[in-house]
């Protein structure tokens, strides 16, 4: 390819030489003889295969993968199958408490005893996007039993709570709330040790409450805080004798000056006013649980201000998955709920009584089973 392009270029070269020539006057009319060489060359031409040239990534392994069952192991234990997400978070827990106290030729004196409470406590709370919605189901019951004496109770509580709630957002930590509360206990229960006469019993006195307002539930913390202008309190005393004497503000009998009945006393009371309640679960130190939960009442009509009081307060001390110990404390006034009454012997009240604060307080350690 070169030679033929040098070849051009000699020719060129030489015509335009010539043509020169032929422009400027001769001297002499010597005629010019012009050689062109016009020689032709095979041209060969040499081409390499051309290869894609692939950009690759850095990092990127090129080797072939190796699959190897080497390490494979047997599959002991069934496939885990998929499970649609629930939103309902449940509580299933049985304990038992047990204090004991025994002598052998002890100088100092003293009685054997021993105390046991049982407890069961089960709630199914549901919580999703606008609705709460919390029930939570208590029973308790103990006694003590001391060298000498018949048994006698300690612990006596049936109670029955639950809450559904509604919000307009889900970043919103209030809800519209409607509340049912109920209250009572098992066996009956003595000023000891009179035997014969019950002060309490099964659904005497039994405690209804029934309402609606604003709940105050932040996420993930246990805490309940609900407030209820328009909540109604029902009190039942469904055993006679009790209502008969007025027991818990219901109205009792009427006798005639013999001491016959004429009218029986009613058995129950109905009350309409403000309830506040609040619940509050937290971990305050490593393994030691608090669980507060305090209830407050005033009627309307009756005595409004005066306030029924339920504070209890229970701190967890956790040992091991079936272990703990418990120290906890109840305080309650409730004016309907007299003591020191004084009745004669036909009859006649000679001092209806006064309310008093009553207070609680058990240190118990003992088996939990929560499943």
């Amino acid at each position: 390819m070169v030679i033929r392009v040098f070849i051009f270029f000699i020719t060129v070269f030489s015509c335009h030489f010539a043509y020169l020539q032929d422009s400027i006057p001769q001297v002499d009319s010597i005629p010019q003889t012009v050689i062109i060489d016009s020689t032709i060359v095979d041209t060969i031409v040499i081409r390499r295969t051309q290869y894609r040239i692939d950009v690759v990534p850095r990092g990127v392994n090129l080797t072939n993968p190796v699959i190897s069952f080497n390490q494979t192991k047997v599959l002991n234990e069934p496939p885990k199958r998929f499970k649609v997400p629930s939103f309902w978070t449940k509580i299933n827990r049985l304990g038992f408490n047990m204090s004991e106290v025994a002598f052998v030729n002890w100088n100092a004196g003293g009685d054997n005893a021993i105390s046991a409470i049982g407890n069961m406590r089960f709630a199914r709370n549901y919580k999703f996007r606008f609705i709460n919605w919390d029930n939570d189901l208590s029973l308790k019951y103990g006694v003590n039993i001391q060298e000498g004496r018949k048994p006698r109770k300690t612990e006596d509580a049936i109670r029955l709570s639950s809450t559904f709630g509604y919000r307009n957002d889900t970043l919103s930590k209030w809800y519209y709330s409607v509340n049912l509360k109920f209250n009572t206990q098992f066996a009956d229960g003595f000023k000891y040790p009179d035997r014969e006469n019950p002060i309490s019993t099964f659904m005497a006195p039994g405690y209804l409450f029934f309402g609606g307002g604003p709940s105050f539930i932040p996420e993930g913390k246990n805490f309940n805080l609900y407030l209820s202008p328009t909540t109604v309190k029902a009190t039942f005393v469904l055993d006679e004798s009790l209502a008969n004497d007025g027991a818990f503000g219901v109205k009792k009998a009427v006798f005639d000056s013999n001491g016959n009945l004429i009218q029986k006393g009613e058995n129950q009371f109905i009350e309409f006013g403000i309830l506040v309640t609040n619940t509050w679960e937290k971990e305050i130190a490593k393994n030691i649980i608090m669980d507060h939960r305090i209830s407050l009442f005033t009627d309307y009509i009756r005595r409004f201000g005066n306030i029924d009081i339920d504070w209890e307060m229970n701190f967890n001390f956790k040992v091991n998955n079936f272990f703990e110990a418990n120290l906890g404390t109840q305080i309650i006034y409730d004016d309907d709920i007299l003591f020191d009454t004084e009745i004669a012997d036909d009859g006649t009240v000679l001092n209806t009584g006064v309310p008093k604060i009553q207070f609680r307080q058990v240190l118990s350690i003992g088996v939990v089973y929560t499943f």
